[in-house]
């Protein structure tokens, strides 16, 4: 059998402390946290104790002063960057190169022809440039004025500081004086209007060269719009523009290699290994010229438009396997009678997304629709999202991107303020105005090419003959008609730049556990330690107010005037009770009694009798004494 005391030293399940300073004091005594058992140590010198307790307060402040900059830290998730140098062999990128020689097509032929017209007149009326045709295939028979309606928005030069409102002078009139290319007393440029002619602005630039060329480029574009979505290109022979190919020192000249487009501007272009299977997709494993991709084009200049391309050669662009060619942005040209040689290197970017950045992984999550039916890329989302705006504002769409699903093409003939329109847009897309570079985000992955190049004469002068027979099987082809490029590897090295998170939270938690063994020398069961003893403090709290709270509700019932709540079984006690009371006599009744009781008779001297009456009488007192107060007592 276990003794009282046991029983009351034995702990229960759950117990709590009596009072707050039992408590600490437990706490204090037992705890791992270094300096916590000096408070209760030294509690005698109260200097003592305030000492270390301020110590103890004001470490305790640090250690959490330093958790809140280590949680702010982790919660800006900060990158670090991290460079690696691999080698091994690596796929080809995508290589695309233009004629420079934009097609003609049929349907348009005679717009054309009127807009090299009008192009010669101003350049003969700025420059006093008599050309027989602009281009070669304007016939002179039809360069005499014809009666017909002029273009819109036509060619002027502006007197600098001249205001919208006021009228400028057309190249075209008759003027008495001569317009220098050395003057600066105008600009030149073409006006533009919206629907109403209330809002109105002039494209103008200080060269006469350039404000020429886009007003040529503003109607071009314009025209094309005019050309079937179906149309059919009279596409050239690869051959005729491609005279070698070599790729690892093997033939590559056959259509399956190459992919054909037509661009507005460029001509027709081939993209080399674009879009392909990985098992079929062509690729390095040696550095050098010889282990790259050597092309000899023919850049032949007879059939150039010189108002939409102003160079000679050929267009060149490097990207990715399924990219789209964007030759604006990253192309360069290449000379005739020169041999370009570009060195490549190969670099790859991966960036962390969610909250680290804004990148995406594969454009799934930007809410603009690819129009290029490719991989996903930041240009690609821009063009289509500017295109898309342009469809909604404008009414119709830019003929150099792609045709979203029931547009048009603009065409002032249709859409009398398009031109108006598209310059404002495109000033504010450079502005970033439209939201397109918002919603457009920079992709997780990318693969970037760096490119140094190299030229040389080609061919040399006595070589010239025999290698321009043998490219062209004739003598028609002349030196300034043909183009060498090659494209290799400089290195089978690559980097691979690659962002990682600077505190994860394996990481933060060491961070966390290294402060805390800095200020208080302890580990994680001492946090544990700490939870206890604030879940201790909050549950003696409750507890305690627990206690207040009814101990006031029942101090509020015993106030007067308060009725307590009645007891079923009070209501018949009562009535028996009160039953008794009735056949009893009261306490004062029977003093009553015992007080005018007679006295004895002395006319006898009979000790028993007197002793026997006397009894008896005292013995129904104490009879009547008795049952009275078992009535009171309710017994």
């Amino acid at each position: 059998m276990m003794s009282s005391e046991e029983k009351e030293s034995k702990e229960g399940l759950i117990e709590f402390y009596s009072s707050y300073r039992e408590l600490f004091e437990f706490f204090c005594n037992n705890t791992t946290i270094h300096g916590a058992i000096r408070l209760v140590c030294s509690r005698n010198n109260r200097m003592k104790t305030a000492f270390w307790l301020v110590l103890f307060l004001v470490t305790f402040g640090l250690l959490y002063w330093q958790f809140a900059l280590l949680f702010g830290q982790y919660f800006s998730y900060p990158v670090s960057i991290t460079v690696n140098v691999n080698s091994d062999k690596m796929f080809f990128p995508a290589v695309t190169v233009c004629t420079l020689n934009p097609y003609r097509y049929q349907v348009i032929l005679e717009d054309l022809e009127q807009l090299d017209r009008d192009t010669q007149e101003t350049l003969y009326t700025l420059y006093g440039y008599n050309v027989t045709g602009v281009q070669g295939r304007v016939p002179t028979s039809r360069r005499k004025r014809e009666a017909r309606a002029p273009l819109r928005h036509p060619f002027e030069k502006i007197p600098i500081g001249e205001s919208v409102h006021r009228r400028a002078r057309s190249v075209a009139t008759n003027d008495s004086e001569a317009v220098e290319v050395k003057r600066r007393d105008f600009n030149f440029g073409f006006k533009l209007c919206n629907e109403t002619g209330g809002d109105c602005f002039y494209k103008t630039y200080s060269s006469g060269v350039d404000a020429i060329r886009e007003w040529y480029r503003f109607q071009y574009i314009n025209i094309l719009a005019r050309v079937p979505i179906q149309e059919n290109i009279e596409e050239a022979q690869l051959a005729n523009f491609i005279f070698a190919c070599r790729f690892n020192e093997e033939h590559c000249l056959n259509e399956g290699n190459f992919k054909h487009f037509h661009h507005a501007i460029y001509g027709n272009c081939y993209t080399f290994n674009h879009n392909r299977s990985e098992s079929e997709t062509w690729n390095s494993s040696m550095p050098g010229i010889k282990n790259g991709l050597t092309l000899v084009l023919r850049t032949d200049q007879y059939d150039y438009i010189p108002l939409l391309s102003t160079v000679a050669g050929a267009r060149v662009l490097v990207h990715g396997h399924k990219e789209p060619a964007f030759l604006d942005d990253g192309g360069f040209n290449i000379q005739p009678g020169v041999e370009t040689s570009i060195g490549m290197r190969k670099e790859s970017v991966s960036r962390l997304g969610g909250d680290y950045s804004d990148c995406t992984e594969d454009g799934s999550d930007i809410p603009v629709k690819n129009l290029f039916n490719s991989e996903y890329t930041q240009q690609v989302c821009v063009r289509s999202c500017f295109q898309a705006i342009m469809v909604e504002r404008c009414g119709c769409a830019y003929a150099f991107y792609p045709l979203p699903e029931g547009a048009e093409f603009c065409d002032y003939e249709k859409h009398k303020s398009w031109g108006h329109c598209f310059y404002k847009l495109n000033k504010a897309l450079g502005a970033h105005q439209l939201g397109c570079f918002a919603k457009c985000r920079k992709p997780c992955h990318l693969v970037d090419y760096q490119l140094n190049a190299g030229y040389s004469r080609w061919p040399t002068k006595v070589s010239e003959n025999w290698v321009l027979q043998t490219l062209s099987k004739s003598n028609t082809t002349k030196r300034d008609g043909v183009a060498k490029l090659n494209l290799y590897f400089e290195e089978m090295n690559y980097k691979n730049i690659k962002e990682s998170a600077t505190i994860n939270m394996v990481m933060l938690l060491s961070l966390m556990g290294s402060q805390w063994s800095l200020w208080f020398g302890s580990s994680v069961l001492s946090v544990v330690e700490m939870l206890e003893l604030v879940f201790d403090i909050i549950a003696i709290g409750t507890i305690i107010l627990l206690h207040r709270y009814y101990t006031r509700k029942n101090m509020s019932l015993e106030e007067p005037g308060g009725v307590p709540p009645t007891d079923p079984s009070y209501g018949q006690r009562e009535q028996q009770n009160s039953q008794i009371l009735r056949n009893v006599p009261s306490q004062s009744q029977m003093r009553v009694v015992a007080d005018i009781t007679p006295p004895p008779a002395y006319e006898t001297l009979d000790l028993r009798s007197l002793g026997g009456n006397s009894s008896r009488n005292s013995s129904i007192r104490s009879y009547a004494s008795h049952h009275g107060e078992a009535g009171w007592r309710g017994e």
